[in-house]
């Protein structure tokens, strides 16, 4: 088993994120690996936890990759951020990612957790990806 991939998967997530164009019509250039500091967008995307299991083989070294996008929004309703979810899971699902190292044998959408932050006044969808990676330099 080896992490190896996990940048390379990174990189090409937020890569085929930021090249959406239905998805920059809803957040602009609001995607982030890391939410900056200060006043932050009204609705944006940001990439978030990751879990990886080694699903290595006979034939090689291979992992699991279990990741997190989220979209946070502040506006009252779910609506614009369910539209948002949307255009992230299509994109996700419209073709193979290419991957600087490794590569990906399957991505498929595992599950989405809508809810409220109340306290904050905040809406938040969690989609959760998994992709299988078999690494070609393990």
């Amino acid at each position: 088993m080896s992490y190896g991939a996990g940048a390379a998967l990174q990189a090409a997530v937020y890569q085929r994120l930021v090249a959406n164009t239905e998805l920059a019509a809803l957040v602009g250039n609001a995607i982030f690996d890391e939410v900056p500091a200060g006043k932050v967008p009204p609705i944006y995307v940001s990439l978030g936890t990751e879990t990886v299991v080694d699903r290595s083989d006979a034939d090689g070294g291979a992992a699991e990759h279990r990741f997190v996008v989220s979209v946070v929004s502040d506006k009252g309703g779910f609506g614009k951020a369910k539209a948002t979810a949307v255009a992230i899971s299509d994109a996700m699902m419209a073709d193979t990612l290419n991957l600087a190292r490794g590569r990906v044998v399957f991505l498929t959408f595992d599950r989405a957790v809508a809810k409220r932050d109340t306290s904050k006044n905040l809406r938040r969808i969690d989609l959760r990806f998994r992709a299988r990676i078999e690494d070609n330099q393990t």
